[in-house]
């Protein structure tokens, strides 16, 4: 019976389930008053005992993903300068091939800071989502100490995300592959991609919009989420792939020198705007037409400038092929002419 009826004093000055300061207290002074204060003073301390150790929390989380972030950008670096080493490795001793080299070595270091900024701006967004949900949690248990009823709460929130998330599905979406698109580095500014329906050139990327402009200058803001493939023009490198039709007469051997040999010249010369930047190759007889076959040559190019490498071999390879007689042939059409009146009318 005294244990009831120390249990029922314990219950009137703490609640229904008192906690271990008010039983101390208690059991040490006897008086409900004073577990009534102690209880009600540790309240705020215990709140203030797991905002620290949220904030504890939060700096740790954070020191962790700045380190993944620098690590990262470290391996980058290296990346980065292992491939102007190649770089300068793969200079020929011809002008315009050193200059290709450094060229080269300029836009790797483009792209490394490229991608330097983009795992920082992940970071960054990493980072504060981090701090969201643990001051959050730290915040429902703080007031979970001053008896503050969170089931009210949990279901209206519960029922305001549901609300804004079949309002906002589509806003979520645009940001959740805004973030994978920025992690995969699908593409970047100054890229020329192909998202589907547009083809232009990238000007910002966002987490919710993608801006391309297009070759007629019309700039189109692209939700991330509707942007179900893209195809990057500019990545890593281009190739610009003619096929030559020439006669069925003309001697295979000596068309192919004179292609080789004007791709080859325009390789050493390399182009600022359509730089070719391995030997080109000729993959020999591609096809039969009606009244041509058509010769393949691929010339590896800078990201981008496969467009302009193609159109400026076209105009030397027209050129080269009239000066060595080989035709390029054309669809010809014999028009006889039918007239009402009898001859020698």
């Amino acid at each position: 019976m005294p244990f009831l009826v120390l249990a029922q004093t314990v219950n009137d000055a703490c609640g229904v389930n008192p906690g271990v300061i008010c039983n101390l207290v208690f059991d040490l002074s006897g008086s409900t008053d004073a577990a009534r204060i102690a209880d009600f003073a540790a309240r705020p301390v215990k709140a203030v005992l797991i905002l620290l150790v949220a904030w504890l929390g939060n700096r740790m989380v954070r020191r962790w993903l700045d380190g993944a972030v620098e690590g990262w950008l470290d391996r980058s670096a290296a990346a980065a300068a292992k491939a102007r080493e190649e770089s300068a490795e793969d200079s020929g001793p011809v002008d315009g091939l050193r200059e290709a080299a450094i060229r080269r070595a300029r836009k790797v270091v483009e792209q490394s800071e490229r991608s330097s900024q983009r795992t920082r701006t992940l970071g960054a967004v990493l980072r504060s989502l981090s701090s969201i949900v643990i001051y959050g949690l730290a915040v429902m248990m703080s007031l979970g100490e001053f008896d503050v009823n969170l089931g009210p709460l949990i279901a209206g929130a519960g029922i305001v995300g549901v609300a804004v998330g079949f309002g906002a599905q589509s806003l979520v979406k645009d940001f959740l592959s805004g973030v994978f698109m920025l992690l995969e580095d699908q593409y970047g500014v100054g890229d020329v991609i192909d998202a589907g329906d547009t083809i232009g050139v990238v000007e910002e990327v966002k987490l919710r919009t993608t801006q391309v402009r297009d070759i007629n200058g019309t700039l189109w803001h692209i939700p991330n989420g509707e942007i179900r493939r893209v195809a990057n023009m500019s990545q890593d490198w281009g190739q610009a792939v003619l096929d030559i039709e020439v006669a069925y007469d003309t001697d295979i051997g000596q068309a192919m020198g004179v292609i080789k040999e004007v791709a080859d010249g325009m390789w050493r010369e390399q182009l600022p705007n359509a730089t070719i930047i391995a030997e080109p190759t000729i993959a020999g007889v591609q096809s039969f037409g009606e009244s041509s076959m058509a010769i393949r040559m691929m010339a590896k190019t800078e990201p981008g400038e496969h467009f302009a490498a193609a159109r400026e071999l076209r105009g030397r390879l027209k050129e080269a092929l009239d000066q060595a007689g080989i035709e390029i042939p054309f669809p010809q059409r014999t028009v006889w002419m039918k007239s009402d009146q009898p001859p020698g009318e």
